[in-house]
């Protein structure tokens, strides 16, 4: 490669790429057991706020034993859907860690739906049961497919339930995971509830809400299962997660700052964050009874620990276009 060039991939290009997604949850891993161990380089992100509920960030990061350094401007906006646009959209730059110089640019969206999933399940690695076979999925959008796929790649799950607002979502979400996953059977629920009840595995995956109107009610969640909270705290209510035993995030200085602003006003404080666990730093789940929680916040880290491979395999195939910087 020039040094005066970079590679530019488009969403179709990273999508056919097709990164699996054990993989993903490896190297995601790899990137917070550093972070446990005090070895990656991550700012808080910065962002500004054009529309109500909206955001667009910028997430640095430097993880030296990948040699994966750079910035995801990455923007989220509720409204989109109503515009058939997506609610995630952005583009990844990464740098050479020796010289600097910027070597790609790609586009976000697929990287940022399959790291997102893959954090849900590695948080689920150290907080659920290890026989944990039911899924509660609550929200059918991206979030809910990618985590679905990604727990699915960790646990032997037999039957998912599927609940959305929307029931056109919630139907085209049953038809389309049942062909993804033949050998889980992906019942459509009749309310959030039953999504809620029968399941040992559940994750809420709306839109980020500052000011929302939660769902989920005390004694919904049964003892021993774990939940993965996509959209922060937005569908449930501050009694039911009073009901946590241990409540876990991805880093405990962003969930702080979003704490600060507004968000997270009845979400005890976690005890642990993602990267303290798989460095072994804090103990997972101790029993069969616990009712456990991650409440991830995405951060720089993920991306930074996936795109590189994306990269990789995106030149080994010929895939995108060249620039010259």
């Amino acid at each position: 490669m020039s040094e005066q060039q970079l590679l530019y991939l488009s969403r179709a290009d990273v999508t056919s790429v097709a990164l699996e997604m054990p993989t993903i949850i490896g190297l995601l891993e790899a990137a917070f057991r550093d972070k446990g161990q005090g070895r990656v380089e991550m700012p808080p992100k910065p962002g500004i706020h054009t529309r109500p509920d909206a955001f667009i960030h910028a997430m640095p990061a430097y993880i030296p034993s990948l040699h994966s350094a750079g910035i995801k401007w990455v923007s989220g906006y509720p409204e989109n859907s109503k515009h058939g646009l997506p609610y995630i959209t952005g583009l990844l730059i990464l740098n050479d860690d020796e010289t600097g110089l910027p070597y790609a640019v790609m586009d976000c969206t697929w990287i940022t739906a399959y790291r997102t999933g893959a954090a849900s399940a590695l948080s689920a690695k150290y907080l659920a049961r290890p026989n944990s076979e039911v899924a509660g999925i609550l929200a059918c959008g991206v979030q809910g497919r990618t985590n679905l796929l990604a727990l699915a790649a960790l646990f032997p799950i037999t039957r998912a339930y599927a609940y959305d607002v929307r029931p056109d979502v919630q139907r085209k979400y049953v038809e389309d995971m049942s062909a993804q996953l033949p050998g889980v059977e992906i019942v459509s629920a009749d309310n959030p509830r039953q999504a809620v009840t029968e399941s040992d595995l559940v994750v809420t995956s709306g839109p980020i809400l500052k000011h929302p109107t939660p769902t989920i009610q005390p004694d919904w969640l049964k003892p021993g299962a774990f939940a993965s909270a996509v959209d922060f705290d937005s569908y449930w209510t501050g009694a039911a997660l009073a009901q946590f035993d241990k409540i876990s995030t991805d880093d405990h200085a962003q969930f702080q700052y979003y704490k600060s602003i507004g968000y997270f006003q009845t979400t005890p404080t976690p005890y642990a964050d993602l990267g303290e666990l798989a460095a072994g730093l804090e103990r997972g789940r101790e029993n069969a009874t616990e009712r456990t929680m991650a409440v991830n916040l995405g951060l720089a880290l993920d991306d930074m620990a996936v795109a590189p491979d994306i990269y990789r395999r995106a030149r080994e195939r010929g895939l995108g276009v060249w620039l010259t910087l």
